[in-house]
C-alpha cells in the first residue's frame, strides 16, 4: 500500500493475517510471508497442533486460535480465509464488516443468496473481496485465454473438462462443489458468459448422499457447449481442460510435467463432404511456453496489487457470484434427478441387457 513518507510516498507492505491452518491455509501462509509487497502478522486457527505445525514456517507471525484477535487489530490490512466451506460467507462477512479486506477461498459461499451477502458486504464497506479461483492465474489458463480470445483457435466449438482422481472423500461438500468449483470457474473464465441451460447428474457411490461422480453439460447463449467429468472414484488423476475451435483445439493438462498447453494447428472443416467417413486430422503440434511460476503466488501477489492500486481483482465478489450461481443451478439438477433407491434393482437382480 503507497502511503505518505517524508517528502515522498514509499511502499509499505500490507500487513496479512491467515484464518484456517488445515490443508490450503499453511500454503496461503508460507506466499504471503515471502512477497516483499506483504508482512504475514497473524496465524489463526482453532487448533493449537495446526498452530504449532505452521508456526514454524512464518516465524515473527502472531499465532492465535481466536479470530477476534484480528478483527481488533487496527493495523492489520487484510484477512485471508481457508476456513470449512460453510464457514465462508459468514466470516467473510464479519471480516469486510470490520473494515478489512478480504480474501477467502473458493467456493465464495454455498448458496447465491450468502454469497450475493458477501457482495454486498464489499459495497458497503468499501473493501477488496477476493475469490481464491487460483486455476485462473495459472500461467498455462491465461495462455489458454489469450488463445480462446483470439482468432488463433478460430470460432470455439465447445469445451470439456476433466477433474479425476482416486482422492480424497468430503462429508461436507460432493464433487461438484469441491472439484467442479475449480472448472466452473475456469470454463466461465473463458467464455465469459453464463450458460442458459444447464444439466446434471451424479451418483453417491461411498456416501449416502454426497456425489463422488458428477457428469455437467452446460450450453452458453454464443452457441458454445461444455461437459465437465467430476470424480473421486477415478483411477486416472487428470486435471484437465480442452478447448475446441474451428481452426485448431488446445489442451491445458495441470498434470504434465512438460507441455502443460498443447495446441493442435488442425481444427474440424466444416465442409467435410469430400472427406468420406472420416475428417483430416493432418497438422502440426505444439506446446507454447509456459511461465514456471507458481499459480498460487500470481494469486496471492493479485490480491496485494488489487488493495493497493484500488482495482477490482480479476476473481472478484461478482465473479465468485457467478460461479455460485451456476454450481447452485447445476446442484438443482442434481437434486431432480437424483436417483431414487428404492427404485435401485438388488445387485442379483440385475441382467444384462438383450440388445439382440
Amino acid at each position: 500500500m503507497w502511503r505518505a513518507g517524508l517528502g515522498a510516498s514509499v511502499s509499505v507492505p500490507l500487513r496479512i493475517g491467515v484464518v484456517g491452518l488445515g490443508y490450503w491455509g499453511p500454503n496461503l501462509a508460507r506466499n504471503f510471508h515471502s512477497l516483499p509487497t506483504s508482512e504475514l502478522v497473524w496465524c489463526c486457527d482453532p487448533s493449537d497442533q495446526a498452530r504449532e505445525r505452521v508456526a514454524p514456517t512464518v516465524p515473527g507471525a502472531h499465532m492465535t486460535g481466536r479470530l477476534d484477535d484480528l478483527l481488533e487489530d487496527p493495523s492489520l490490512d487484510a484477512i485471508v480465509l481457508a476456513t470449512p466451506v460453510p464457514t465462508h460467507a459468514e466470516l467473510a462477512v464479519r471480516v469486510l464488516d470490520a473494515g478489512k479486506h478480504c480474501f477467502v477461498e473458493k467456493p465464495l459461499a454455498q448458496s447465491v443468496l450468502d454469497a450475493e451477502r458477501v457482495v454486498k458486504a464489499a459495497q458497503d464497506a468499501g473493501r477488496t473481496l477476493m475469490v481464491g479461483h487460483l486455476l485462473e492465474y495459472h500461467p498455462g489458463v491465461a495462455r489458454l485465454k489469450e488463445l480462446a480470445d483470439s482468432d488463433e483457435l478460430g470460432d470455439i466449438r465447445y469445451i470439456y473438462g476433466n477433474r479425476l482422481n482416486l482422492g480424497k472423500l468430503r462429508a461436507d461438500e460432493n464433487a461438484l462443489w469441491s472439484l467442479g468449483a475449480h472448472d466452473v470457474s475456469v470454463l466461465l473464465h473463458l467464455v465469459d458468459e453464463e450458460p442458459y441451460e444447464l444439466t446434471a447428474r451424479g451418483e453417491s457411490y461411498v456416501r449416502d448422499g454426497v456425489e463422488d461422480v458428477v457428469f455437467c453439460f452446460l450450453r452458453f447463449p454464443s452457441g458454445i457447449a461444455a461437459h465437465l467429468h467430476l470424480s473421486w472414484l477415478d483411477p486416472h488423476k487428470e486435471r484437465r481442460f480442452t478447448v475446441v475451435g474451428s481452426k485448431r483445439m488446445a489442451t491445458f493438462d495441470d498434470m504434465a510435467i512438460e507441455g502443460k498447453l498443447t495446441v493442435y494447428d488442425k481444427g474440424f472443416d466444416e465442409d467435410s463432404r469430400s472427406y468420406g467417413e472420416y475428417i483430416s486430422r493432418s497438422g502440426d503440434i505444439y506446446c507454447p511456453r509456459i511461465p514456471n511460476v507458481e499459480p498460487l503466488r500470481i494469486e496471492c501477489e493479485h490480491f496485494l496489487n488489487a488493495i493497493q492500486n484500488n482495482t477490482p481483482p480479476r476473481s472478484d465478489g461478482h465473479c465468485g457470484l457467478r460461479v455460485v450461481r451456476v454450481l447452485e443451478q447445476l446442484q438443482h439438477e442434481l437434486e431432480r434427478s437424483k436417483r431414487a433407491t428404492a427404485s435401485r434393482p438388488p445387485a442379483e437382480a440385475a441382467r444384462p441387457l438383450n440388445l439382440s
